[in-house]
């Protein structure tokens, strides 16, 4: 879970120390969502929380304003130079091309060299333009600081001229139809929504999957329809992705749920690894034929259970690890 939260907005930053034993990483948004009369303000107000709050094991990571804003330079400035220990990771909006990370890159090495940091700070990029999406695979591999990549739909959606208002999410009118019955050629025909995101998210994940970078779903905006929120982040899950955005504090436990694979799975991964122990020839098991493909599958199964049993005692529990 990478939960937003607004640094200006003062009732939303007294809830960080609670919000921080629940998620993976909280993130201070300095960009879309944050007013322009209060950019400096939200700056200002993530340097105040970052100071004086310790969020244990959470990761803190910030998303700011675009490269091409008037905001940009003094965020990454600021922050890196006052508060740069504390930041793992720095989310950049609206990314183009390899030159975008180049650029972040450089400026971050510089930054980092002024302030004495010891560790570099990660970049994380957002597929927010048609052109981002074309040269996906470049960026990612554009640095070795590269932490990963999340889809934002909404934006992607204006710059591809989709004709959506929905952020992220399946739409009603982009559907396939079954055939007509020739016994029954005016009869109703069934009909089956499809994913508008397919295409990119699959794209995503392979390009991270290729260069060693992380993919994450990005924003699901309605709020209100939990059960497709759900539905979302699981195809996003059962993808490749490692996670998603939560947006409202609604959204943190349908991400912890869908990104933990279920126990059942998790004991089936363990029995296939164990009878395996070397992944080589292979097993019957309850009637499936395991080989090397599966034990492969299996120790992805169990290295995501892992890490999470690591972070979270009851899901040790479920998983007896």
């Amino acid at each position: 879970m990478i939960h937003f939260f607004d640094p200006s907005n003062p009732k939303m930053a007294s809830k960080i120390p609670d919000i921080a034993t629940k998620v993976d990483v909280l993130l201070g948004n300095l960009e879309d969502a944050v007013p322009t009369d209060r950019k400096a303000q939200a700056r200002e107000g993530l340097i105040d929380i970052v100071s004086t709050h310790d969020l244990g094991a959470t990761q803190l990571w910030t998303r700011v304003n675009s490269l091409d804003s008037p905001w940009f330079l003094d965020d990454i400035t600021r922050l890196v130079g006052e508060v740069g220990n504390r930041l793992d990771v720095i989310m950049i909006p609206k990314v183009e091309g390899p030159w975008d990370i180049h650029f972040v890159d450089q400026l971050l090495a510089q930054l980092e060299a002024r302030a004495g940091l010891e560790r570099p700070i990660l970049v994380h990029a957002i597929l927010e333009t048609a052109l981002g999406v074309a040269n996906v695979e470049e960026i990612v591999m554009a640095s070795p600081r590269m932490q990963g990549l999340s889809l934002g739909p909404a934006d992607l959606a204006a710059s591809r001229r989709m004709k959506t208002t929905r952020v992220g999410g399946g739409h009603p009118g982009y559907l396939v139809r079954s055939d007509p019955d020739p016994a029954e050629p005016d009869a109703q025909r069934p009909t089956s929504q499809q994913d508008l995101w397919h295409y990119t998210l699959a794209r995503m994940v392979d390009a991270c999957a290729a260069s060693g970078a992380r993919p994450y779903y990005g924003p699901f905006g309605a709020i209100d329809d939990p059960i497709a929120c759900e539905d979302q982040f699981r195809n996003a899950f059962l993808l490749g992705c490692v996670g998603a955005w939560s947006l409202h504090p609604s959204q943190i436990e349908i991400a912890k749920r869908v990104f933990s694979p279920e126990p059942d799975e998790v004991a089936w991964a363990k029995r296939v690894v164990e009878s395996m122990p070397d992944g080589s020839g292979t097993a019957m098991i309850d009637g499936k034929m395991q080989d090397d493909a599966t034990f492969k599958q299996c120790q992805v199964m169990l290295e995501t259970a892992r890490q999470i049993a690591a972070r979270d005692p009851e899901y040790a529990a479920l998983y007896a690890l």
